[in-house]
C-alpha cells in the first residue's frame, strides 16, 4: 500500500515538472484566484480589414488610404527619377573617362617609340652618348655645332620623360574616377530598382484597393476626391485674396498687378504654359518625359525646355535648386511645389489654376493651385 501511495506521487510530480519545462511555458508570479464571474481575458485587436465594403470604415477613409498610396508611389517616382539621371550622367563620365583613357594609352605609346627611336640613334652611333662623340671630336665647328644639337637633345629628352610621367600619371587617375564613377553607377541603379519596386507596389495596392468597392462607392469615391479639392481650393483663394489685398494697401507686392491680380507671364513663362497646355488629356505614366505621356516633374522640366531653359527633372530638386518666389507672387509659368517632401509639381498658368499629370490612373489636367497642400513657389526665370 505504501509502495502504491510513493508511486502516485511520483508520477504527479513527473507530470507537473513536465508542465513547467514545456517549451513555450509562460512563467509569472502567483496570481490571486479569479472570481467565479471572471470572463475570457480580451483577444488583440484584428487589424482593419482593408477590403470592406461599407461597414465601419467610411469611404473617405478609403480615399484617404488610396491617396497616401499614390502619394508615396509618386515620391519613390521622384527618387526614381533622379537615380535614373545620376545614372545616366555617371554613364556620361565613364564614357569620356574610357575616351581620355585611350588617348592616353596612345600618348605613351608614341612616347615610348620616340624613346626608342632615340635610343636605337645612340646605338648606331657606337652605343656613346652624344656628349662623349663630341668631346672626341678634333673639328671646331663640329664642336660648336655639336653643343648646339646636345643641348636640343638633353631638353627633348627631359621634356619626354617629364611627358610620359605626366600622362601615366593622368592614366591612373582617370582609371581610379572611372572606378568610383562605376560603384556609384551601380549604387543609382541598385536605388532606380529599389523605387521601382516601391512604385509598383504602392499602385498595384491603390488600384486593388479601389477594385474592391462596388461601382457606386467608386463615383463617391471620385465625388469626394472633387469635393475635397474644390473645398481645399476655395480656402486657399480666400486666404491668397485676403493676402494680396492687404499687400495692394500697403503696396508691398512686387510683382502683383493693380488690385493684386497676378503677375504678367514673361515670353518664356508663356512658352512653357502653351506648351503645357497642349499636353492636356495625356496620360499620366511614372518616369515618362512626353511626348505620349509624362509624370509631374517630366511634365513641368519638358514645358521648360520647349521654353528654351533646361531645368531640374525631378521636383524636389526644382525646389531645392530654382529660385523661390512667394506665393502671392505668382505670375503664369511659375512653378508650384506640393507636399512637404516636395514630391508633386504643376505648372502655374494664372487665374489661381495650375495644369498637372496628377498620379497613375489620372491624365494631365487643370487643377486648382490651392487643391493641394502648397510647399512654395519657384521660378525657373528669375
Amino acid at each position: 500500500m505504501n509502495r502504491r501511495r510513493c508511486a502516485i506521487a511520483a508520477i504527479t510530480a513527473v507530470c507537473a515538472l513536465t508542465v513547467l519545462v514545456a517549451p513555450g511555458a509562460a512563467f509569472a508570479a502567483p496570481l490571486a484566484p479569479a472570481a467565479p464571474s471572471a470572463g475570457p481575458l480580451p483577444r488583440a485587436p484584428e487589424p482593419p480589414d482593408r477590403g470592406r465594403k461599407g461597414g465601419d470604415r467610411s469611404l473617405e477613409e478609403v480615399r484617404m488610404e488610396i491617396e497616401g498610396l499614390y502619394h508615396q508611389a509618386v515620391s519613390a517616382t521622384d527618387a526614381y527619377n533622379l537615380a535614373k539621371e545620376e545614372a545616366e550622367r555617371q554613364s556620361g563620365e565613364i564614357a569620356r573617362l574610357a575616351q581620355r583613357i585611350d588617348k592616353g594609352e596612345d600618348r605613351i605609346k608614341e612616347l615610348k617609340d620616340r624613346a626608342g627611336a632615340t635610343a636605337r640613334a645612340q646605338y648606331q652611333g657606337g652605343g656613346l652618348p652624344a656628349e662623349a662623340q663630341l668631346m672626341l671630336t678634333d673639328d671646331p665647328r663640329l664642336f660648336l655645332d655639336g653643343v648646339d644639337r646636345v643641348k636640343q637633345g638633353m631638353k627633348a629628352t627631359r621634356d619626354l620623360l617629364r611627358e610620359l610621367d605626366r600622362t601615366q600619371a593622368d592614366l591612373r587617375a582617370y582609371a581610379r574616377d572611372a572606378g568610383a564613377q562605376w560603384q556609384t553607377l551601380e549604387s543609382n541603379r541598385l536605388r532606380q530598382n529599389e523605387a521601382k519596386k516601391k512604385i509598383t507596389e504602392k499602385i498595384t495596392a491603390a488600384e486593388k484597393l479601389e477594385k474592391r468597392l462596388a461601382k457606386k462607392e467608386r463615383a463617391r469615391l471620385l465625388e469626394l476626391e472633387r469635393e475635397a479639392a474644390a473645398k481645399a481650393q476655395a480656402e486657399w483663394l480666400e486666404s491668397r485674396d485676403r493676402r494680396r489685398a492687404d499687400d495692394a494697401r500697403t503696396d508691398a507686392s512686387p510683382d502683383g498687378g493693380a488690385g493684386g491680380r497676378d503677375g504678367k507671364a514673361t515670353a518664356g513663362g508663356a512658352k512653357a504654359v502653351e506648351f503645357a497646355s497642349a499636353q492636356l488629356g495625356k496620360p499620366y505614366s511614372w518616369g515618362a518625359e512626353g511626348p505620349g505621356s509624362y509624370d509631374c516633374s517630366g511634365l513641368t522640366s519638358q514645358a521648360w525646355a520647349a521654353a528654351g531653359r533646361n531645368i531640374p527633372r525631378t521636383s524636389q530638386e526644382q525646389w531645392r535648386q530654382l529660385p523661390r518666389v512667394a506665393v502671392g507672387d505668382l505670375r503664369p509659368g511659375d512653378l508650384i511645389i506640393y507636399h512637404a517632401d516636395a514630391s508633386h509639381v504643376g505648372l502655374y498658368i494664372g487665374d489661381g489654376s495650375i495644369v498637372h499629370a496628377p498620379r497613375p490612373g489620372r491624365d494631365v489636367t487643370v487643377a486648382g493651385a490651392g487643391s493641394m497642400k502648397i510647399l512654395g513657389v519657384v521660378r525657373p526665370d528669375r
